[in-house]
């Protein structure tokens, strides 16, 4: 176990890869029993599922940096705007 005490993982972020395989694991299996199909929203551009997905991820790192610089070390608020981002990416975009 020495070995990897230089990543320095804490028990949030290990909960944090296990969201994020979560949601890869829910994705590939929605796109084998439902099939994705293009979509255009508010970009204007075809977007399938992955692509949301990907834009709502990018997005919620940017407000979490911006949270963390703009208020303070306490994430919570910030996580819950992420959700409600992620929430109108896939519904609009």
């Amino acid at each position: 176990m020495s070995d990897l005490a230089w990543m320095a993982w804490t028990w949030q972020t290990g909960l944090f890869f296990a969201a994020i395989a979560s949601l890869l694991l829910v994705m590939t299996l929605l796109a084998i029993y439902r099939p994705e199909t293009e979509r255009v929203g508010v970009l204007r551009i075809p977007t399938t599922r992955g692509d949301r997905l990907f834009i709502s991820l990018l997005g919620s790192a940017f407000i979490h940096l911006a949270w963390l610089g703009l208020v303070g070390p306490d994430l919570w608020w910030a996580s819950a705007l992420s959700l409600l981002y992620a929430a109108a990416v896939f519904r609009y975009v």
